[in-house]
């Protein structure tokens, strides 16, 4: 009677302990990027992770592996949350259309014209709404980090009208308004894994490539390009993810921790990247690259037919972008 009564207590604390949530100190989650040890993605990662320690009293580690220890490229990240390979990673929002195509809707070019006009948007309703519809595709959206507004580079000519992408050769993400945006510039745009990119800039197999200036930054670019355009053509929102599997079979303690602290880190990370960009400009141009700015008005103008066919194959995008719009 004695040990049926202890086998009870013991039954009866393992429940309550569980359903208390408690985190057992075993729990490790692995957390991928593709991008350079010394990215901000990364430093943004570690910043997640060291939250989530200091929150869990050390009971909870996530371990970052970057450049892309665990997948060469973001759709094979974004891949692997959905089959519980990869328990969490952060990637730019490029890829994610061939899972989610509402996500598209933040890729049109030219749609923020300021860090503080982001802000608003993807910390409020229209982000909360979009992290949200990521579900439907196996993956939980944590918070918004950033990759920055994206430009040009080139080894050909310098570009600073519309007309001077005739013909020349972008690397672009398999994201389809990247690709009707740079081809309505006159270009071949060829969607690539990231990992290829540098052979591919190098070998001429094309001409150039488009990312914010930390991507060109981190990655030495200016070895094998001689061209950066600071045309801030797309912004480039990254997403701190995790599978929707796993976060749901955590405690709602722990789920509220992870989010909490994706929030937080998200802020830190945007602050680095904006921090770094005017200093890493001067050291591309230090290292031998020629940079020029462009008169957007012009290339917005260029780019109305991409407004055109992809709100008017998506009426919903309307409402979308005209609240995006009226948060300038």
């Amino acid at each position: 009677m004695k040990r049926l009564s202890r086998l009870f207590l013991f039954a009866a604390t393992v429940i309550i302990f569980c359903q208390a949530g408690f985190i057992h100190a075993s729990t490790t989650f692995k957390l991928a990027t593709v991008t350079p040890p010394h990215h901000a993605y990364n430093e943004g990662a570690r910043e997640f992770a060291r939250l989530v320690h200091e929150r869990t009293g050390g009971e909870v580690v996530v371990k970052v592996y970057a450049g892309g220890q665990l997948g060469k490229g973001e759709r094979e990240l974004l891949e692997g949350l959905q089959v519980g390979t990869i328990d969490m990673a952060v990637t730019s929002t490029g890829p994610v259309s061939n899972f989610t195509p509402d996500f598209a809707v933040l890729d049109l070019p030219f749609l923020f014209v300021s860090n503080t006009h982001v802000d608003r948007v993807l910390d409020g309703d229209v982000g909360t709404e979009l992290l949200g519809k990521l579900e439907s595709s196996g993956i939980k959206g944590l918070a918004f980090m950033e990759n920055g507004f994206r430009n040009f580079t080139n080894s050909v000519r310098p570009l600073v009208q519309p007309g001077d992408f005739k013909g020349l050769k972008f690397r672009t993400m398999e994201n389809p308004v990247h690709l009707a945006a740079v081809r309505q510039l006159g270009a071949k745009a060829i969607p690539m894994s990231w990992g290829e990119v540098y052979t591919a800039l190098q070998t001429s197999v094309i001409d150039g490539q488009e990312n914010p200036v930390a991507i060109v930054h981190s990655t030495k670019l200016n070895e094998v390009q001689k061209y950066l355009t600071l045309s801030g053509h797309f912004y480039s929102p990254a997403m701190l993810t995790m599978g929707l599997r796993k976060f749901r079979g955590l405690a709602p303690d722990l789920q509220r921790i992870l989010i909490d602290a994706a929030v937080a880190a998200a802020v830190f990370e945007r602050e680095v990247i904006r921090e770094n960009e005017a200093r890493q400009v001067e050291e591309l141009k230090d290292w031998g690259m020629d940079v020029r700015g462009v008169d957007k008005e012009v290339f917005v103008r260029a780019m109305e037919p991409v407004y055109d066919k992809f709100v008017g194959a998506n009426p919903h995008w309307k409402s979308v972008v005209e609240r995006i719009l009226t948060q300038k």
